[in-house]
């Protein structure tokens, strides 16, 4: 089994910066990871994906203010957000999928993120 530890959420001002961590309990073979957010009344949505070549995806929403990165050696991915907006606020969940049959989900508890005044 394999746990899955996001950190680095808090309160910041719009237009202020945060780095969100995901460290898993051991490394594990997936082709992508990810970080998903969800606000409340809200649909759990994704928010940028990076694969195992190094290629990364993101939400329109976050395009050109976000980036996801990862450090194999700490079986880490980072989220580096930039730029944030009141409606970036949302409790961020960390996502790697398994590279094996039956390609289970793993999923973090979350961590807040709120941009406010």
């Amino acid at each position: 089994q394999v746990q899955l530890v996001e950190s680095g959420g808090g309160l910041v001002q719009p237009g202020g910066s945060l780095t969100l961590s995901c460290v898993a309990s051991r490394s594990i073979y997936s082709i992508y990871r990810g970080w998903y957010r969800q606000a409340p009344g809200n649909e759990r949505e994704l928010v940028a994906t990076i694969s195992s070549g190094g290629y990364t995806n993101y939400a329109d929403s976050v395009q050109g203010r976000f980036a996801i990165s990862r450090d194999n050696t700490k079986n880490t991915v980072y989220l580096q957000m930039n730029s944030l907006k009141p409606e970036d606020t949302a409790v961020y969940y960390c996502n790697v999928r398994d590279g094996v049959p039956p390609y289970r989900d793993y999923w973090g508890q979350g961590t807040q993120v709120t941009v406010s005044s």
